[in-house]
C-alpha cells in the first residue's frame, strides 16, 4: 500500500510506493545539501523501511537537478543556542552520529539502492557508495569536495571509495578534488548502470521494483552472505551461508517459488505467512 511516512518533513520526502521505500533530498535550491535537521529523519526511514514486511527496497535521490551536494557548509556557525562553541570531542561525535546514515544504508537487510541524478559532493557521494547498487544518469558527476576546503573526509566517503576503486584510485580522487565523471564512474566500478536522462526516472524505477518483488527473506540473506565475504574467511562464511540457506528454507516465499516452479508461472512474493 502506498504511503507518506510520519517522518516525512519539507526537505526530506519519505514514502512508501509498491513495495518500495523512497527517501528523496528536498532542497533543490542549495543542490540537496545536508543540513542538521535532515539525518534524524532519513537513518529513522531507513531503519523503519528495514523493519517493514511491506517494504523490499530502498531508493535514495533527489529533488531537482542533484543528487546531494554534501553538507551544507552555509548552514549554521557551528554554535550551541547560548553562543558556546562545542568541544572538537563533541563535533566529532556529533559528525559520526550523522554519519550512521551511511552505515545504515550499507547494512540495511534489504537492497539500497542510489539513484544519482546529478552531482554527488562530499558526504553526497558518501551516501551514494554506501548503497548497495548505483544508478547514475548522464549528467552525474562525483566529487570529493574536502580537499578544496582544507577537510580530510566524513561519512566514510574514503573507506567505502577505496572499496570501490581501491586505494590508489581512491586517494587520486579524493586528494586531487577532480571530478569523475559518470562515464568514467561507471568504467572504474563506482557506478553500476549508466542510463540517458531521458529514460532516468523509468530505469530506476523497473530496477526498485525488481528487488522490491522479490522474495524478500532470501535477498536479505543474500546480502548478509555479501557482506560476510568481506570479514570472514570462506570456511567460515560458509557455515553461516549454509545455516541461512535452511532458515530460507522455512519462509513463505519459499513455499511460494517452489509452487509457482511446479505451476509452472511466475512467483508472487511477499505473501503473508
Amino acid at each position: 500500500m502506498d504511503r507518506i511516512l510520519s517522518l516525512n518533513t519539507e526537505t526530506v520526502h519519505i514514502e512508501v510506493r509498491q513495495r518500495v521505500g523512497l527517501i528523496r533530498f528536498n532542497r533543490p535550491e542549495r543542490r540537496n545539501a545536508l543540513h542538521d535537521e535532515m539525518y534524524g529523519p532519513i537513518i529513522e526511514a531507513i531503519h523503519a523501511f528495514s523493519d517493514d514486511p511491506e517494504v523490499g527496497c530502498i531508493v535514495v535521490t533527489g529533488e531537482g537537478v542533484g543528487f546531494c551536494a554534501g553538507g551544507d557548509v552555509r548552514e549554521g556557525s557551528g554554535r550551541r543556542s547560548d553562543g558556546s562553541r562545542p568541544s572538537l570531542d563533541e563535533r566529532a561525535e556529533n559528525l559520526a552520529r550523522n554519519a550512521e546514515l551511511v552505515v545504515a544504508l550499507h547494512e540495511a537487510p534489504i537492497v539500497t539502492i542510489a539513484a544519482v541524478n546529478g552531482a554527488a559532493v562530499g558526504a553526497g557521494m558518501a551516501i551514494a557508495l554506501a548503497c548497495d547498487v548505483r544508478i547514475a544518469s548522464t549528467s552525474a558527476v562525483f566529487i570529493g569536495g574536502w580537499a578544496r576546503l582544507g577537510f580530510s573526509g566524513d561519512f566514510g566517503g574514503a573507506w567505502l571509495l577505496r572499496h570501490r576503486v581501491g586505494p590508489s584510485k581512491a586517494l587520486e580522487i579524493l586528494a586531487t578534488n577532480r571530478t569523475v565523471t559518470a562515464v568514467e564512474a561507471l568504467e572504474i566500478g563506482m557506478v553500476d548502470h549508466l542510463v540517458e536522462e531521458k529514460l532516468f526516472a523509468d530505469a530506476c524505477w523497473d530496477m526498485a521494483r525488481s528487488f522490491a518483488d522479490g522474495p524478500r527473506s532470501a535477498i536479505s540473506f543474500m546480502k548478509q552472505n555479501i557482506l560476510d565475504a568481506d570479514r570472514l574467511d570462506l570456511s567460515q562464511a560458509i557455515l553461516q551461508e549454509s545455516r541461512r540457506m535452511v532458515d530460507s528454507s522455512q519462509t513463505q516465499d519459499h513455499r511460494e517459488g517452489v509452487r509457482a516452479w511446479v505451476e509452472k508461472r511466475e512467483p508472487r512474493f511477499g505473501l503473508p505467512e
